[in-house]
């Protein structure tokens, strides 16, 4: 398609002198060539939102929302062609890319709906002192500028979406860089985008390679950058420009904790059976996927086996396949280096359970227990399909296993227990806790985001929009309240 070897540069396609191929992590067949921007197409593209800035926040809700819902209309209606390109570029199971364009579709939604309702204004009577008679304040959110969107590989569509219309609908200008290795689908935003009234230069995207990014990144006309990915990075950025708004999702080792009380046969099957799916969905490359499981003494020795039979049961393979559960990382190196992990792992004491093999891109789903505190698997975000299992005695020595971590994100806590629920929510050191279910459940208009190495800020559509945007308020003077 025309439209995937393009960029889009405020708001209309180009093309640059150089391109480079997206290959599938499957088969390593070319799926597109995609061109690449010059510094200068860069610089106008820059410009343009700059200019636009103020004629952008100044845009009626009608129209911003009007052009969310096309996207979220038009996503729809094309959901298995991107759910097929998804597949491509990413190696991600059909299935599961037709739930992100599903997700992507809400996310639209969501902003449309926001865009109507944000930014009313808050009114606060000052006469409560004597010195504020007669006067009202009015106070009202307004775009501190430029957003500068930076998106990773693992949902290449959905986390665009996140950058993309909690902006719009904020009347934010917003550069978009998608992730090297998954351009497509954020470009598949461009064309939806251009059939909208939106100004020219409220919105770009650019397929800007990794090395070429400091200088985007310290330019003085994008004051909000909005990054999602690994710990690293999103540190070294915010590092770089101490005096801009950084959101920053970065990683996680969610954590699933399985109490006493989650004891009956059904439970146990339930438990397994979530854990076993959200463990190795994505192939494990998701920030909030299932990496560790703490069960309580009393229901770990029935549970075990349980997770070890419902990993077993994955299907792995083409991620074509409707059949398929778990398709290939993002490359040969992601696997080698879950490979290394687990290795380290194994050579230090842990017991592996199931699992354990690469094949190319590919890694088995795998389990693991006995895992030795301070191996690598044990501190770091694996990024792959491979689950630890632990014992705890009691209660509070499953939160505390949870909270010995340098990550906060998400963790699950099976439990039917309302006042456990309670306890879990003042005790983990989490952006979001999860009872009944696993962590790796996201709704994507609720607040998302982590404590500790896990980030700064939220994502969620609205907590978001209040991220881009900065409070100004209005003093009336001479009122009759």
């Amino acid at each position: 398609m025309t439209s995937s070897h393009a960029f889009w540069l405020a708001g209309r396609q180009a093309t640059g002198a150089d391109s480079f191929d997206v290959t599938s992590p499957w088969d390593g067949r070319t799926v597109a060539a995609v061109s690449v921007p010059s510094d200068a197409q860069v610089e106008e593209a820059v410009a343009a939102a700059y200019a636009v800035r103020d004629e952008f926040a100044a845009t009626p809700a009608h129209v911003r929302a009007a052009a969310l819902d096309h996207v979220s209309r038009r996503l729809a209606e094309r959901t298995e062609e991107i759910a097929r390109l998804i597949s491509a570029e990413n190696g991600k199971p059909i299935k599961w890319a037709r739930g992100e364009v599903g997700r992507a579709v809400s996310v639209f939604r969501f902003a449309a709906e926001e865009a109507r309702r944000f930014n009313g204004g808050e009114a606060q009577r000052l006469d409560t002192d004597a010195g504020g008679q007669g006067r009202l304040a009015l106070t009202r959110r307004f775009p501190k500028g430029v957003v500068l969107g930076i998106a990773p590989f693992n949902f290449p569509l959905n986390l665009c979406a996140h950058k993309v219309a909690p902006a719009i609908a904020a009347g934010a200008p917003i550069i978009l860089k998608p992730a090297p290795a998954t351009p497509l689908s954020g470009l598949i935003l461009g064309e939806l985008l251009a059939e909208t009234e939106l100004p020219a230069g409220s919105w770009s995207i650019l397929p800007v390679p990794n090395d070429r990014m400091p200088a985007l990144v310290q330019d003085e006309r994008l004051p909000v950058i909005s990054f999602t990915g690994s710990e690293k990075v999103g540190y070294a950025i915010m590092d770089s420009v101490p005096r801009k708004h950084c959101t920053l999702e970065l990683g996680g080792n969610g954590a699933a904790v399985v109490l006493a009380d989650w004891a009956s046969d059904e439970d146990l099957d339930l438990a397994a059976a979530r854990i076993a799916t959200f463990s190795n969905y994505q192939g494990g490359q998701s920030c909030i996927s299932v990496q560790r499981v703490i069960a309580d003494a009393a229901v770990y020795d029935r549970l075990l086996p349980r997770i070890v039979a419902a990993v077993e049961a994955q299907v792995t393979g083409d991620p074509s396949d409707d059949r398929t559960d778990v398709g290939p990382l993002i490359s040969e190196d992601a696997a080698k280096r879950v490979e290394a992990w687990v290795d380290e792992a194994v050579a230090a004491g842990a017991v592996l359970a199931t699992g354990g093999k690469r094949d190319g891109a590919s890694y088995a789903p795998t389990v693991l227990t006995d895992l030795p505190a301070g191996t690598t698997l044990a501190c770091e975000e694996v990024f792959g399909p491979v689950l630890s299992v632990q014992k705890a005695d009691g209660e509070a020595a499953a939160f505390a296993a949870v909270n010995d971590s340098k990550y906060g994100l998400q963790a699950g806590v099976f439990t039917h227990d309302l006042q456990a629920a309670f306890r879990a929510h003042r005790a983990l050191e989490v952006g979001g806790v999860v009872i009944g279910d696993v962590p790796s459940y996201r709704a994507d208009q609720m607040p998302y985001g982590g404590a500790k190495q896990s980030g700064v800020g939220r994502e969620g559509v609205r907590f978001a929009m209040e991220d881009y945007t900065y409070e100004r308020v209005l003093v009336l003077t001479g009122l009759a309240l």
